[in-house]
């Protein structure tokens, strides 16, 4: 038998420091090749980030910048469109100009593979005056009206921009499945279309043109906490109503939250809203002065017969309005009325205060005796 081997005696412990050297040796090549691979990773991450793409030179093709867009923004989407190769091209040329603030919104026709500079002066100058016209739809105005104004200021007639509304073409997520009984089907869209001034292309067709607005109002809408709301009960669609209501009664900006609390406190306590805005939407008529025979109306938009909101909007709402609703003022006003030519309301907890306000403002001729 062949005796077993034994190590040099007094050697075990610089076995024991070679051991320790090898693994500390492992470790740092572990490490360095972790590294290594790390930083590969993120040079190709970033690589495919900055990479440019390849692009057909002297296509003509619509390109929109949207209000509010970035020049960062703005150059990821020049690129998709295929107009330009590199972002960041893009926006180190916008800020070695320090024009960052100067690009303008609207719709341009731009030439894929076009130089920087010139692209760049192209968004500055803004659109083509001759390839766009401007539509304005003021607040407060019902879907009727909405559609007359924009015949007038548009190409199309109000039947041709009424059917993409009542054919289902243009949608809202904010669209009732059907309109209050007795209501024609467009009433659904009552308060749904955003009034502001929009750009459009001369050759937008109705769809795209409703589509825009109806967009614009569901941005809005959804933008806001509606928490306050559904505390009582009531969801966005409610919120909007009672935006509409403001619209119609609120005349200063600084008393939108204010009456917004007089509704939501009377809804709280089961108090008909009483509000002759509805009224004058249930007639279809602005009589000028909302008599006592006026208030008899038949009318689910009747809020002196009917308790809770109307059915639907009673118009189209500004965003100012559309935030009041959202975040009414915390008041225990139940009542107001107006007592100055410039729009000034009184706000009153009790009907003895609210009379008395009303008193004197007929007395200074504010109200008609």
């Amino acid at each position: 038998m062949t005796p077993e081997y034994q190590p040099p005696a007094g050697t075990s412990w610089q076995v024991r420091i070679i051991q320790v050297f090898v693994v500390v040796v492992v470790i740092i090549l572990v490490f360095v090749g972790l590294t290594t691979v790390a930083q590969r990773l993120a040079s190709g991450i970033s690589n495919e980030s900055t990479a440019t793409v390849a692009i057909v030179v002297g296509n003509e093709i619509e390109f929109e910048v949207e209000s509010g867009s970035t020049a960062s923004v703005i150059g990821s989407e020049l690129v998709t469109a295929g107009v330009i190769a590199d972002a960041g091209d893009f926006q180190s040329a916008v800020r070695t100009r320090g024009v960052a603030d100067q690009l303008k919104a609207g719709i341009y026709t731009l030439v894929t593979g076009s130089e920087l500079d010139e692209l760049i002066d192209i968004l500055v100058a803004g659109p083509d005056p001759t390839d766009v016209y401007t539509v304005t739809v003021i607040e407060g105005l019902t879907i009727d009206d909405v559609l007359v104004s924009l015949a007038e200021q548009t190409p199309y007639t109000t039947g041709q921009l009424k059917a993409p509304l009542v054919n289902g073409t243009v949608d809202s997520p904010y669209l009732p499945e059907e309109a209050p009984e007795g209501s024609d089907d467009l009433v659904r869209w009552e308060g749904l279309l955003a009034p502001d001034t929009y750009e459009f292309r001369t050759d937008a067709p109705p769809a795209e043109i409703l589509a825009r607005m109806a967009d614009t109002l569901a941005q809005r809408v959804s933008g806001q906490d509606w928490s306050v709301l559904e505390e009582l009960g009531l969801d966005p669609y409610d919120g909007l109503v009672v935006a509409s209501l403001i619209e119609r009664e609120a005349k200063l900006d600084e008393e939108r939250p204010i009456i917004a609390s007089v509704i939501t406190n009377r809804l709280e306590s089961g108090i008909a809203l009483q509000i002759d805005a509805t009224i004058i939407y249930a007639l279809g008529v602005n009589p000028g002065e909302v008599t006592t025979a006026d208030l008899e109306v038949d009318s689910l938009y009747n809020t002196y017969l009917y308790p809770g909101l109307p059915p639907t909007p009673i118009g189209g709402v500004r965003l100012a309005s559309i935030e009041a609703a959202a975040a009414p003022a915390e008041t225990d006003f139940f009542y107001y009325v107006l007592i100055s030519t410039d729009g000034t309301h009184g706000f009153s907890r009790t009907l003895e205060e609210h009379n008395q306000k009303k008193a004197e403002a007929k007395d200074a001729g504010v109200l008609t005796p």
